[in-house]
């Protein structure tokens, strides 16, 4: 997951805006939103990878098994927050297409 310090350096390290049509600036915001949106996918996906590995083989809902779990909350809140960066995204995407009729 990108921090606020990985998203400042990439734009810090950005060639200077340049110039062009409108529309061609809306297709690269465009890329960049549905570059994001994989990323965070990705990254939901590695969370709730790790997340079952942590689990091991314990088979849930066992009435014998009892798991204390103090990870899973915190995978949880990380996945529900990169979801609710996608969404936001998503509608960051959707808004944009709308303005110019471009994906």
């Amino acid at each position: 997951m990108l921090g606020t310090e990985n998203i400042h350096a990439n734009l810090a390290a950005a060639p200077p805006p340049v110039a062009m049509p409108e529309i061609e600036s809306r297709e690269l915001i465009a890329a960049d939103l549905r570059m994001l949106i994989s990323q965070i996918e990705t990254s939901m996906r590695r969370t709730a990878t790790v997340m079952d590995q942590e689990h091991g083989s314990d088979p849930e809902g066992s009435a014998e098994v009892f798991l204390l779990d103090d990870v899973t909350p915190r995978y949880a809140t990380a996945i529900a927050a990169l979801d609710a960066r996608r969404a936001g995204l998503g509608h960051a995407l959707e808004c944009l297409s709308e303005s110019g009729n471009t994906p």
